[in-house]
């Protein structure tokens, strides 16, 4: 069990929900928020961490004199990433790979001198797009749905498992990601490092900064309270593409079960979603946006599918489920309530971080 945690991308969306809740579950430990604050919002975090008794540590991933610095840990939960699918496609590359990649190289560096358990949270976005794109599937009233018969292993009307083909291109996000899972096997076969890898689709909730291009349940909701126009993009304009979500604190409570038990986790990497029951289509996230709020906004369709895209992801979790109680427990209305919530109690902040 951790006494020192250090939570790297600790003022994001993610990895400031971790720290503030898991200070408050073990009062006993001292955690530890590390991050750059490059992204818009998350100095909105700052007050959150501080009145849950979570040290903050300004630095940079791509640094490891900056990570060592705050000094000896147990365990490290590495949030930190350049998490848009589309960074690096307009321009450098160098961002993305050196925050994703060099960052993961460095947090194992830290685990490795102190001797700390890792969790590491990678993505969906490891499975190859055309791969993906290549699976069977039908339309329905309101959105796109795989079938149970698929040639590929791996792959069923339930969603993606882990034992689906990695072979193809990914988005360099994902392959940074990706990456970062093999140096992280290469450190427990050398060095015995004790590591999990939470493969995780959508996450979604309170605090979350959304963007078009990542956060998007967050971002629909933002654009109903408001005021902002939508686009359905690609596959006809349709709205009908599909994710699983998954409510950020059903989230900390995999990652508290994770750090409290770690050569239990040691070594496994699992998908973490909310699978086909958790799932929206944009088109259904509408619908659900319109009836929570009683706003509507104009959306319009772009036809032309843009490069990267995906028709749909579900994640098959029944590897993590034969190994954990831990299921979901909010479903997607509960989490779209939650978010709606927290936009109405900090709209200005809110508004003003985004705009």
């Amino acid at each position: 069990m951790p006494t020192r945690l250090l939570v790297t991308g600790g003022a994001g969306f993610v990895g400031a929900n971790l720290a503030v809740a898991l200070a408050a579950r073990h009062p006993d430990w001292e955690v530890t928020a590390f991050d750059n604050l490059s992204r818009r919002g998350s100095e909105l975090n700052l007050p959150r961490l501080r009145e849950a008794g979570v040290r903050f540590a300004h630095g940079d991933v791509r640094v490891l004199d900056d990570l060592l610095e705050p000094g000896e840990v147990d365990a490290v939960v590495e949030c930190s990433a350049e998490p848009s699918v589309m960074a690096g496609v307009d321009g450098s590359p160098s961002y993305l790979v050196e925050t994703n990649l060099l960052g993961a190289y460095h947090c194992l560096e830290l685990a490795r001198r102190h001797g700390a358990q890792l969790v590491f949270l990678s993505t969906s976005r490891v499975y190859p797009v055309g791969a993906l794109e290549a699976l069977r599937w039908v339309e329905e009233d309101t959105r796109f749905a795989w079938t149970d018969a698929q040639e590929l292993e791996g792959a069923s009307g339930a969603g993606i498992a882990e034992d689906f083909p990695l072979e193809g291109a990914r988005s360099l996000y994902g392959t940074t990601k990706l990456a970062a899972e093999l140096l992280i096997a290469e450190y427990r076969e050398t060095y015995g490092l004790k590591a999990v890898v939470d493969r995780c689709g959508v996450i979604a909730g309170p605090w979350q900064m959304g963007k078009v291009d990542q956060g998007v349940f967050t971002y629909w909701m933002l654009a109903h309270v408001l005021g902002r126009p939508l686009r359905y993009i690609g596959y006809g304009g349709s709205g009908k593409q599909v994710r699983d979500l998954l409510h950020v604190e059903d989230l900390l409570d995999l990652i508290d079960e994770q750090l409290g038990a770690p050569a239990a986790w040691d070594g496994r990497t699992f998908n973490v979603g909310g699978g086909r029951p958790v799932s929206l289509s944009l088109l259904e996230t509408t619908a659900l946006c319109r009836e929570l709020t009683g706003r509507e906004v104009p959306v319009e369709a772009t036809t032309e599918t843009r490069a990267g895209d995906i028709r749909l992801y579900l994640s098959d979790c029944a590897r993590l489920f034969e190994h954990t109680v831990w299921r979901p427990r909010r479903d997607a209305r509960a989490v779209l309530e939650d978010i709606l919530t927290w936009i109405t109690e900090n709209e200005r902040a809110v508004a003003s971080a985004l705009s």
